[in-house]
């Protein structure tokens, strides 16, 4: 799916996926809800909601079971076709992924507010507000900020950007557990997230990608990572 003159069946079968590996709302081997309250959860016709699951069927999604319905397919080679699966399961050192993060998620905040749509827009800012009340409650955050980054990921429209996330993952994942004991970093956390949410809220892509870049600088600093 290109990120040029993409159709509308092609954003939907991308807000498809998105509730399936973002919100979680669907898992391997789910049935999908009946064409009418699907097409009027997304707010499309039936038309564009059968294009758009032929879309995901071609690349191995979703699978129709003739009779049955629609299911979350399991394809196990999903992982291997990015060639990075192997990658993400090294025990690489809190320095090293930071690194990783800095390289790559300031430039993915730049695209997604140049190329999110309305859709991935809501998703993103929907992640931030409630990461931010997950804080404020002392409540554990880690899937929520995964899931806030790997929305900004997918909005960039880089299929490596998705496929790298599982590796910055671990660094989204260590930094969570490493951070709740510090109240700078939990409040930095806090102001960085809105300050990201506020410049892709205004599609300001420059102002998304300083906003990111000081976030992870500031994670940084905070585990005592230098920037040599």
């Amino acid at each position: 799916m290109t990120r040029e003159r993409r159709s509308l069946a092609e954003n939907v079968a991308d807000n498809i996926l998105a509730m399936i590996t973002i919100d979680k709302k669907f898992a391997i081997g789910d049935k999908l809800p009946n064409e009418n309250e699907l097409s009027a959860n997304l707010q499309v016709s039936r038309t564009t909601l059968r294009e758009a699951i032929r879309i995901l069927v071609v690349h191995d999604v979703l699978e129709i079971q003739r009779g049955k319905g629609t299911y979350v397919k399991h394809n196990p080679e999903l992982n291997e076709k990015s060639g990075l699966n192997e990658l993400s399961t090294f025990q690489l050192d809190v320095k090293d992924l930071y690194e990783m993060r800095l390289i790559f998620e300031p430039q993915s905040a730049y695209y997604a507010a140049k190329r999110a749509t309305d859709k991935e827009l809501e998703r993103i800012l929907y992640y931030g507000r409630l990461e931010e009340e997950k804080i404020l409650k002392k409540e554990d955050r880690t899937e929520v900020e995964q899931a806030f980054h790997k929305s900004i990921a997918k909005a960039t429209h880089n299929e490596f950007m998705n496929r790298l996330m599982p590796i910055l993952y671990q660094a989204i994942d260590k930094g969570v557990h490493l951070s709740d004991t510090n109240e700078e970093m939990v409040q930095n956390t806090l102001n960085d997230h809105r300050m990201i949410m506020e410049f892709l809220s205004k599609r300001d892509a420059e102002g998304a990608k300083t906003a990111m870049m000081l976030h992870i600088i500031h994670a940084m600093r905070g585990f005592g990572i230098t920037e040599e």
